[in-house]
C-alpha cells in the first residue's frame, strides 16, 4: 500500500479548533509528511469540524461532502474535531467516503489514523476527551504572523442548557502556568508579539490543578515574557471575574485592556433558564466597577436571540441593555436547539423567522453603538500591530489596535513610511468606517 505523503487541513469553527489543527499539522510534519494548504494537492484531506450549532453542523457536512468529491482523484478523507466526536456513527453510515475519524480527545493519534488508512482499515479514534496539549507538542502554522493563540485550558464544567460543548470536549482541564509560559516564550522567539489566551471559560483557569482560580497569577507570569507585547484574554465569565483579576487588567502593562465577556442575554429569567452565571444587576455592577478601575477598557460580548421563552419585551430590553452598556464589540447568535441540550425540550420555542429578524435588529443596534464609540479615536494616536499588506490598496497596511481582537473585531488601515509587518507603531487616526479605522504612522 502506498504511503500517503502529503496532507491538507481544512479547519472550521472556533480558535480552539485552529489550535488543534496546528497541533495535528505539527505531528504529521514531525513524522515526515508534507503539509499543504490546497486539498487538491494532498494525498490525505483532514477536515477539522465544528458542531456547536446547527449552522456549524451544516457547514461541516457540506465541507466534508465537498472534499469527498475529490476521492475520485485517489485521495483519502479523514474527519476530525467536534462533529467526529459527537456524530461518529452517523458520519460513518451516511458518508461512506470517509476513511477515518478522530475526535477532540484523540486528535494526537492522527498519524496512527493515516497509518491504518494506508493499511486499508477504517480507523475510528473517539474515546473520552481528556487530552490537552503542552509546550512540547509540535505545532505548525502556514502563516504564524505576529499574533498567535494559546489554549490555556480545554473542556468545560458549566451546564448551560443550550450548550453541548462539555459533551464534545469533556471536563474542564487546565495547563500548568509553567507550560503556558514556556509556549509563550517559544512563540516570542518565533516573532510573535501578541498572544491570545483561549479557553471555554478562562476565569475558571487553575481551579482543577491548583484548587483555586489562578488566572491573575498566569497573567502576571506571562507579563514577564520577553518579546511578547500584548496579552489578550478571551471568554471571561462574569461569575468569576473577581477583584484580583480586575487588578491584573489595571496593573499589568502587557495585558491589553480588552475584556471578552460572553453574557448571552440581559433578562434574569432567561439567564436563569440558560443556567448562566450572574444576573443583570450583578453584571451591570461588575462592568461599572471594571470601567472605574480600568478607565480605558473596552468590552466585547456575545448574545443569543430567540432562546425559548424570549418575548418581544425581553428582546426590546436586551436592545436597550446593549445601548446602555455601550459594548465596543458584540457577536449575535440565533438560538439553535441542539438535540442533546436540555433547552431543546423547553416550551415556547421561538420560530426561525423571528430569530433571524431579532438577530438583524440587534446587530444594527451593535453597529450604531460601535460606530459612535469608534469616533472617539479620531485624532488620537494609538498603538497598532501591523499584520499584513493590504491587497486592495497599494502602499497600505492592515493592523489592529489593542482594543480589537484578531479576526473578529475591526482593523486599522495604515499608511506611512518604515512600516514593517510585526511592528507596533504609533498611528494617528484620521477617520472611522463603522467597525474599522484609518490612520497614518506618526
Amino acid at each position: 500500500m502506498k504511503l500517503s505523503r502529503s496532507v491538507a487541513f481544512v479547519t472550521l469553527g472556533c480558535e480552539k479548533n485552529s489550535v488543534d489543527s496546528e497541533v495535528m499539522m505539527g505531528l504529521v510534519a514531525q513524522k515526515g509528511y508534507d503539509v499543504t494548504e490546497n486539498p487538491e494537492d494532498a494525498d490525505v484531506i483532514i477536515v477539522n469540524t465544528c458542531a456547536f450549532i446547527e449552522a456549524a453542523k451544516e457547514e461541516s457536512v457540506n465541507t466534508i461532502l465537498s472534499m469527498a468529491d475529490l476521492k475520485a482523484m485517489g485521495k483519502k478523507l479523514v474527519v476530525a474535531g467536534c462533529m467526529a466526536q459527537r456524530y461518529a456513527d452517523q458520519l460513518l453510515e451516511e458518508i461512506p467516503e470517509i476513511d477515518g475519524l478522530v475526535g477532540t480527545g484523540e486528535f494526537t493519534r492522527v498519524n496512527e489514523v493515516m497509518d491504518e488508512i494506508d493499511q486499508g482499515k477504517r480507523p475510528v479514534y473517539i474515546g473520552n476527551p481528556a487530552y490537552i496539549y503542552d509546550e512540547f507538542t509540535p505545532r505548525k502554522s502556514f502563516e504564524q504572523g505576529p499574533s498567535a493563540y494559546i489554549k490555556i485550558a480545554e473542556g468545560c464544567d458549566h451546564a448551560c442548557t443550550f450548550c453541548v460543548i462539555p459533551q464534545m470536549r469533556g471536563a474542564f482541564r487546565s495547563r500548568s502556568i509553567e507550560s503556558i509560559v514556556a509556549e509563550a516564550q517559544k512563540l516570542a522567539q518565533e516573532g510573535v508579539r501578541e498572544i491570545n489566551l483561549i479557553a471555554q471559560d478562562s476565569t475558571h483557569y487553575g481551579l482543577d490543578i491548583y484548587k483555586e482560580k489562578s488566572l491573575a497569577k498566569l497573567l502576571t507570569a506571562l507579563n514577564d515574557v520577553e518579546g511578547i507585547e500584548w496579552i489578550r484574554l478571551h471568554y471571561a465569565y462574569p461569575g468569576s471575574f473577581d477583584d484580583t483579576l480586575i487588578k491584573a487588567f489595571r496593573d499589568l502593562k502587557k495585558v491589553v485592556k480588552y475584556i471578552d465577556m460572553p453574557l448571552q442575554h440581559s433578562e434574569d429569567h432567561l439567564l436563569k433558564a440558560m443556567q448562566r452565571p450572574g444576573r443583570q444587576k450583578h453584571i451591570r455592577q461588575l462592568i461599572e466597577k471594571i470601567r472605574c478601575e480600568v478607565p480605558d477598557v473596552v468590552f466585547r460580548s456575545s448574545f443569543i436571540v430567540g432562546f425559548p421563552g424570549e418575548t418581544q419585551e425581553d428582546f426590546d430590553a436586551l436592545k436597550q441593555f446593549v445601548r446602555e452598556i455601550g459594548f465596543d464589540h458584540i457577536g449575535v447568535f440565533t438560538y439553535s436547539p441542539e438535540e442533546t441540550a436540555p433547552s431543546s425540550t423547553f416550551a415556547d420555542q421561538v420560530d426561525a423567522m423571528t430569530k433571524e429578524r431579532r438577530a438583524s435588529e440587534l446587530m444594527e443596534v451593535a453597529r450604531e453603538v460601535a460606530s459612535a464609540r469608534m469616533e472617539r479615536y479620531i485624532g488620537q494616536v494609538v498603538p497598532v500591530l501591523i499584520e499584513r499588506i493590504d491587497d486592495d490598496v497599494e502602499g497600505q497596511f492592515v493592523g489592529r489596535m489593542p482594543y480589537d481582537a484578531k479576526e473578529i473585531d475591526g482593523v486599522v488601515y495604515v499608511k506611512g513610511q518604515g512600516i514593517v509587518i510585526g511592528s507596533i507603531l504609533p498611528v494617528q487616526i484620521s477617520h472611522s468606517l463603522d467597525f474599522d479605522l484609518v490612520g497614518e504612522v506618526m
